[in-house]
């Protein structure tokens, strides 16, 4: 299948964002959320089949990543500055109405603008999101860190997808999540404010949580299906997507062109 994709950018507070829309607009509306060290290439086992299904999918490098424009703060887990660039794709795009998937720091971000903002978003789809701080965390970071510093695999797929910004997009993401004013972070409360159905997906292996951090997150969710993949690492798209796209698939039905 050939897909139709327009490439645009989108300007939010100060900065640019480097946008990708594949299929055709009006139909369903699909945003991707990539994860930490991710772009919008961490999706591209997830596009084809979407579009495929009848959707409108929208993916964009956060701010600092990918062919956005580089970024000198530090990520926060509250995700203020990208709650807002989200808002600014939405407005530019004049999407009243979309269904949001994200994955890891791009599913907190998810669950944020739900529950901000829950008439916006028709579906809600959150892999390996993180809405506390546990133990298990700071030792997947640290997991991370090693592997940047000791595998010149992992830091060349960095540069590739991040170019000269790899080092600061690095630095953003370790240096931000191992700040000490990040132990007390809970957005478990905001929660009850998502009014659309949710889908909470993550790996029974994941290296940054234990399950039952997803048990918690479904649980703070009104309208939430929780689904634990055996075998599943914290790359659960990605290095399990048929499945994975499987279940995506199944779960958005409802909001589809035939739904």
């Amino acid at each position: 299948m050939e897909l139709q994709t327009t490439s645009f950018t989108v300007a939010a507070a100060g900065h640019s964002l480097y946008c990708e829309s594949y299929g055709q607009a009006g139909n369903p509306a699909v945003v991707l959320l990539h994860h930490g060290l991710g772009s919008l290439e961490s999706w591209s086992e997830q596009v084809a089949p979407l579009v495929s299904a009848g959707y409108y999918v929208i993916a964009y490098d956060r701010w600092g990543y990918g062919r956005s424009d580089p970024r000198g703060e530090r990520i926060s887990p509250t995700f203020e500055t990208d709650r807002e660039d989200l808002r600014a794709l939405l407005f530019a795009l004049s999407l009243e109405r979309v269904i949001l998937v994200g994955h890891s720091d791009g599913g907190t971000i998810a669950l944020y603008h739900a529950a901000g903002d829950p008439a916006q978003v028709a579906r809600l789809v959150v892999v390996a999101a993180h809405v506390y701080i546990e133990p298990r965390m700071e030792a997947g970071i640290e997991g991370v860190r090693s592997a940047y510093e000791d595998r010149p695999g992992f830091r060349e797929g960095l540069r590739r997808l991040h170019g000269d910004n790899a080092q600061a997009v690095f630095d953003n993401w370790f240096y931000g999540w191992r700040r000490s004013e990040n132990l007390s972070w809970d957005m478990r409360p905001e929660l009850a404010r998502i009014a659309c159905p949710a889908l909470v997906v993550q790996g029974m292996e994941d290296e940054h949580a234990r399950p039952q951090h997803a048990r918690d997150l479904a649980a703070a969710i009104p309208n939430a299906e929780l689904w634990l993949v055996e075998g599943a690492d914290h790359m659960l798209p990605q290095n399990t997507p048929q499945a994975f796209n499987r279940r995506l698939l199944d779960f958005l039905e409802p909001a589809g062109v035939g739904g």
